[in-house]
Formats: structure tokens, C-alpha cells, sequence
């Protein structure tokens, strides 16, 4: 994994925070392993002060918890958290697509659509990195579209604890995902409300089953119990 400049960065915390998140959905950080504050600054070039508030942030996420006297250690990810983050983003992410068919304009539209473009070459190329944050571009794109402030600010949040970057790895996924944001900007492009709300609502909730597997054959999150296991 390459570690990018964390160097003079306004948001460094939230940068770092960041960076150790996708280390544990990507499994590099496992669930019982200790992440210590002065190993990781130095392994980021940067003071121990932004590190310890960025696993500040992450113990308020529930990703990691703090033990008296040995540090922070990363918490088990499990399956209902996975299905819960997918299905309140389904909710958020839906309503603000239907806002958003609303309000757009045609300026917004045309953005969508080079964007979608620009994302649809990324995943031809096998280009990870551009692919993630194109995709970011697209649903931030939408949720400014809808006007709705205070809802897009709370789906940036829940977005947080949705592993954008494990998306390009996962089989059938970059062709599932380009079919359902064309649904999403056909939709848009017709002002079609209903429609618009139904096609980013299944896309975001259609995101868990594949994740979740995913994740269980890397070892990042233990599969469920079978009912009446002890």
C-alpha cells in the first residue's frame, strides 16, 4: 500500500483517520492488532498529535477502542454493521437523488455525465485509485444537485464508514455499479423524482451482499453465526 504526503495538510487528522480506516477495511490492520501512536507517526512523517486524534475519531466510529496503558486496538467488523451502514446510505442516498432529480440543472447534469464518463474509462483501465474518487465525485455531485444541505453533510458522514476503496476490487462489481448510475442519471435527466430515489436506493443497498462477502474471504470480517450455533 503506498503511503501517500501527509506533510503540511490542513485536514491532517481526517487525512490520517482516513488512511488507518482503509487499513482495516482492506485488512492490513486486523481485528485484536494494536495500532501504536509513535510507530505509525513515523511511519507517515508526521507528529504523534494528529495520529492520536485521528484514533480519537475512529474510537467514536467504533472501529477502534482504547485500552489503559497499551493504546488503540481495531475492533471486529461485523456483518449487521456492514448491512446497517448500506441500508441508512440506501435511505439518505435515495432521498437526496430524489431531490436532486428536482433541482438539477442542466450545467449539473452535463457534469454528471462527464463524470460517469471519466469513471466508466477508470474502471476500463483497471485504474483503482482514479476509479474511487471519480465514484466519490458522482454521489457528492448528486447530493449538491439536491439543495439539501444539511442531508448531504449527513450522508459525507455515514459514508465514512463504507470502505469506497475495496469497491474496484470486488468481482462484477465496476459493471454492476456503471448500470445502476445510468438508472440514476437516466432518471435525473428526465426529472423523475420516484424513479431517481428507486435507482440510487438499490444501488447503495445492492453494495452490502458483495462487500460482505468480500470481506469474509479476506478475513476482515468473521462471517455470522448459523442460528442455534453456541
Amino acid at each position: 500500500m503506498t503511503i501517500p504526503d501527509f506533510g503540511a495538510r490542513p485536514q491532517l487528522s481526517e487525512d490520517i483517520a482516513g488512511f488507518v480506516r482503509k487499513r482495516i477495511f482492506e485488512g492490513a490492520y486486523a481485528a485484536g492488532q494494536y495500532v501504536r501512536l509513535d510507530q505509525l507517526a513515523m511511519e507517515l512523517g508526521v507528529s504523534v498529535t494528529p495520529v492520536r486524534e485521528a484514533l480519537f475519531a475512529l474510537r467514536a466510529e467504533g472501529l477502534v477502542a482504547q485500552q489503559p496503558r497499551r493504546g488503540f486496538v481495531v475492533l471486529p467488523l461485523t456483518q449487521r454493521d456492514l448491512a446497517d451502514v448500506a441500508n441508512v446510505q440506501a435511505h439518505v442516498g435515495g432521498e437526496l437523488a430524489a431531490r436532486a432529480a428536482l433541482n438539477i440543472s442542466d450545467d449539473q447534469l452535463r457534469e454528471l455525465h462527464q463524470i460517469q464518463t471519466q469513471l466508466e474509462a477508470a474502471y476500463a483501465a483497471d485504474d483503482d485509485e482514479r476509479t474511487v474518487r471519480l465514484n466519490h465525485e458522482f454521489h457528492r455531485a448528486v447530493n449538491i444537485a439536491a439543495d439539501s444541505a444539511k442531508l448531504a453533510q449527513l450522508m459525507s458522514q455515514i459514508t465514512r464508514y463504507a470502505p469506497e476503496s475495496v469497491f474496484p476490487t470486488i468481482e462484477h462489481w465496476p459493471d454492476q455499479a456503471v448500470r445502476d448510475h445510468r438508472r440514476v442519471l437516466d432518471a435525473l435527466g428526465r426529472h423523475d423524482g420516484e424513479q431517481a430515489r428507486a435507482a440510487m436506493s438499490e444501488h447503495l443497498a445492492a453494495s452490502a451482499v458483495p462487500l460482505i462477502d468480500h470481506l469474509i474471504e479476506r478475513g476482515v470480517v468473521v462471517p455470522a453465526a448459523p442460528p442455534g450455533a453456541t
